[in-house]
């Protein structure tokens, strides 16, 4: 009894050394990943910009990579139609989202709470390419009897659907801070006086407001980085104008027409690919540095 006791422990002991090393062998692979993404983006588009322009690139308003006599290569019009689709999205997303959260954190039981959140978390489940044929084939129609003179490909269909697509993150994410404010703070409003619903506004929502915003700014990340919706449903004519019932093309949306083919390898056209991806990765990392820096700047600790 007492060898296998020992040997047991030589076993536990063997593999409390070993996983450690495991686990840093694959947080190690994490960042070596993450830090050959973004040198492949650096090289390659340096390799872009040698051939076009980099003022050009910034400031130019046209974005016609597919003429054979002059192209050109402004990237204000991707610029704007993801622009365009983000905004679309954060009008339909915050309202509801916050709406869901405030719910789900103050007025809902807690059987109501288990049923309704993963219900709602059901949506960010569904495949991207679903969202983008429903907003071709259902929203766009729909709009069109709203709205006269809306294109079938517009930037306002993918925007809603968008938007009701990252519906669950802004309001799970805000939930859950709402539900971390302590209920001693929402016991003294209500000994005020207080409604529950100016317990909810005047309370509980500045006191999560950190874990709210942060949500917010992660969604916007979301919807400018969303493809397929924008794929299917927003079109593929890169335009520079703020006109959400005009047919639009986005970043990532061009990422995909090039790469199905209409380039060849080595081609301008493909590593303008490269140079519009480090625009977009721009994006996103402003993006999340600055919800980790709004998550610092407001955060409560209780």
């Amino acid at each position: 009894m007492i060898q296998e006791k020992k040997a047991k422990n030589s076993t536990g002991q063997l593999i409390e050394k070993a996983v450690p090393s495991i686990l840093l062998v694959i947080a190690v692979i994490s960042v070596l990943t993450t830090l050959g993404i973004v040198f492949t983006l650096i090289f390659e588009t340096m390799t872009f910009f040698k051939r076009v322009s980099i003022v050009e690139f910034l400031t130019a308003k046209e974005w016609l990579p597919f003429f054979s006599s002059d192209p050109k290569y402004g990237i204000l019009p991707l610029i704007s139609g993801t622009l365009q689709i983000a905004f679309i999205a954060m009008l339909v997303a915050v309202p509801i989202g916050l709406a869901s959260a405030i719910f789900l954190s103050e007025y809902a039981s807690d059987k109501t709470r288990r049923i309704v959140k993963p219900v709602l978390e059901v949506l960010a489940g569904v495949p991207t390419i679903v969202y983008g044929y429903f907003a071709l084939t259902f929203v766009t129609p729909l709009l069109q009897n709203l709205i006269p003179g809306l294109q079938f490909f517009n930037a306002l269909s993918p925007g809603i659907v968008v938007g009701i697509m990252i519906i669950p993150m802004i309001a799970s994410l805000s939930e859950d801070a709402m539900t971390a404010v302590p209920n001693a703070m929402r016991e003294g409003a209500l000994g005020l006086g207080s409604t529950r619903l100016e317990v909810a506004l005047k309370v509980v929502l500045p006191a999560a407001l950190s874990g709210i915003i942060a949500s917010v700014v992660l969604a916007i990340s979301r919807a400018i980085g969303e493809t397929m919706i924008v794929t299917v449903a927003g079109g593929a004519t890169p335009v520079f104008s703020f006109d959400p019932t005009h047919s639009i093309q986005t970043m990532t949306a061009y990422i995909v027409q090039v790469s199905l083919g209409d380039a060849g390898y080595g081609t301008t056209i493909y590593y303008s690919i490269y140079a519009v991806g480090m625009t977009l990765f721009v994006f996103t990392l402003i993006m999340n540095l600055l919800a980790q820096y709004i998550s610092r700047r407001f955060k409560e600790e209780y």
